[in-house]
């Protein structure tokens, strides 16, 4: 081969010369192989590109499993556009037009198509059918670029609505369209080369739509049993049936009211929300009598501090005295702190609290007794006693802060009827639009973003850097541990991605191309691109949101 007409590759140790313009397809299934998992996606060049992508250059490559986050987000995209594809072909255009994705549920997505009772078993069945033919015949999933006002046109003949508003506020001048045999769609983020890939999926019907089941990411050659959430489940029907009335359900709805009447409506509404579901709590709280434990957890940057004070005010406009306790003040001393597999200190795992000394302590407030309560020196790592006594009267509550409230052990010596657990996190309900929700998960982190670099002076790449760490805790300690809460409550916001637009796309823009972290940096500024900016002047000071942005009345 002459050298004009091949390039150079490098993976790994490996470095092989191939002609120009073969697939990275071709080059993964010859120098990659994981028992464990799929090849989706490859890092050509520190750049996240499909497979179906051509080699031009000499390169380092980097294969992308289905076993990595990136990846596992990109199964779940194909899958979504494979099952698009199948309910066009066996329901027709009328229940393709309605199909939407609503949110995540477990290792599942849930959906609605048609009226409600229009899927039924027989109709899902045929659904599945029509989505293992396509996997079976391995059909190229085809990447072209259009200009932006022809995608609007194309999403409007489409009925694809909320679409053609998204693309309405896009200032780019063009948009990547996927295809599918005839099946055209526009989805956020990388897809797979071929249909071939997703071989472990399953449907089940479930409340009004169905559940698009898919692997774990820890383990995606397997697909366990879809066990509902059903606490979770409704907090989520909840949200969502309460931003369609208020008609800001997507990216382009929120867009449309930020344009034409600014942002004050919708954040009074949604404030008042917030404001009604604290009150509720507390009045159940007050209402059974005998809580003198309110435990509440959640993962990280869901608001649950905010949250704690808040609901204390409410507590005590009901003439109940709550007193605030951080689970982290029964830390044990650093030097007999457990280790966690990589032989770092574990300060996640429960057995890192003193639980003898906690229930010790919380027995003897519970019988009256006055008690010393410990804080945790974190510089010394070392738990002190520095006079801070408590005794419990008839009004008086604790209101129990930490990610183990809802784990089964914590707690579990206390009389069952003297505590009530609350489950708090961002479960985002806004999405993109009918056939792109936004992660949670994205939405806690730019939150953790914009909060890290106003109060501890963290850059952007490092609390990036950290991310994949927090999730490992809150998938081992938090997320298990939720179904056991007796009350659920939705911290997310759906007006509060536009707010930190404004602080967020700095901290991201400053991150640079040389970082490990730019790639995840861009993908977020890529996401905060859809969204109008709104200004934070309306955001009143005892929000959950000033938690992240600043300014709360609250000592956070």
């Amino acid at each position: 081969m002459s050298e004009e007409k091949t390039r150079k590759v490098t993976v790994g140790e490996i470095v092989k010369e191939y002609p120009l313009g073969t697939k990275f397809r071709q080059i993964a299934d010859e120098l990659f192989e994981d028992p464990e998992s799929d090849v989706i996606l490859v890092k050509a060049g520190g750049r996240i590109e499909e497979l179906f992508k051509r080699l031009e250059h000499d390169c380092t490559l980097e294969f992308i499993t289905t076993r990595t986050a990136i990846g596992h987000e990109a199964y779940r995209r194909t899958a979504v556009f494979i099952l698009l594809k199948a309910i066009l072909d066996v329901g027709g255009k009328k229940m393709s037009d309605s199909a939407v994705i609503h949110y995540a549920l477990g290792n599942g997505l849930y959906f609605t198509a048609g009226k409600p009772g229009a899927l039924t078993p027989e109709l899902l069945s045929q659904i599945k059918t029509r989505m293992t033919e396509l996997i079976e015949k391995n059909v190229p999933i085809m990447k072209r670029t259009v200009r932006t006002e022809d995608a609007i046109g194309l999403f409007h003949r489409h009925h694809m609505y909320s679409k053609e508003k998204l693309f309405h506020y896009r200032v780019s001048s063009a948009v990547n369209l996927y295809s599918l045999e005839n099946y055209d769609d526009y989805y956020f983020g990388n897809m797979a080369d071929g249909t071939g890939v997703v071989r472990y999926f399953d449907l089940e019907l479930y409340d009004e739509g169905f559940v698009l089941v898919l692997p774990e990411p820890k383990s995606p050659r397997t697909l366990k049993p879809f066990v509902p959430p059903e606490n979770l489940f409704h907090v989520m029907k909840d949200t969502q049936e309460w931003v369609e009335k208020l008609h800001v359900a997507t990216v382009g709805e929120l867009n449309d009211r930020i344009a034409k009447e600014g942002i004050r409506g919708v954040v009074l509404a949604q404030e008042a929300l917030h404001e009604a579901k604290i009150s509720s709590i507390a009045q159940t709280i007050q209402d059974r009598g005998d809580v003198k434990f309110v435990m509440i957890a959640g993962p990280s940057s869901s608001g649950k501090t905010s949250f704690s004070y808040r609901l204390a005010t409410q507590l005590a406009a009901r003439g109940l005295r709550p007193h605030p306790l951080a689970m982290d003040n029964y830390f044990l001393n650093r030097e007999i702190t457990p280790l966690d597999e990589f032989g770092e200190k574990n300060f996640e795992a429960l057995e890192a609290l003193d639980l003898d000394q906690f229930h010790e302590d919380m027995l003897k407030l519970l019988n009256g007794k006055r008690v010393e309560i410990p804080s945790y020196n974190f510089a010394a790592g070392q738990r002190e006693y520095k006079g801070d006594y408590l005794q419990l009267g008839k009004e008086d509550i604790l209101v129990i802060e930490g990610i183990h409230g809802m784990n089964p052990h914590f707690g579990k010596l206390l009389p069952e009827e003297s505590r009530i657990k609350i489950y708090i996190s961002a479960l985002t309900q806004l999405s993109i639009d009918e056939h792109n929700r936004i992660p949670s998960t994205d939405g806690r982190l730019i939150r953790r973003i914009v909060r890290d670099a106003r109060t501890r002076g963290f850059l952007a790449e490092g609390t990036i850097r950290q991310w994949p760490s927090v999730r490992r805790g809150e998938e081992q300690n938090i997320f298990p541990n939720q179904e056991n809460s007796d009350i659920m409550f939705n911290s997310s916001l759906v007006y509060e991605l536009a707010c930190l637009k404004v602080y967020a796309e700095p901290l991201l823009f400053a991150i640079e191309r040389t970082s490990a972290e730019y790639e995840e940096a861009r993908r977020l500024l890529k996401f905060l691109d859809y969204f109008v900016p709104a200004p934070s002047t309306d955001i009143p000071n005892n929000s959950l949101l000033r938690e992240f942005l600043g300014g709360s009345c609250f000592p956070v």
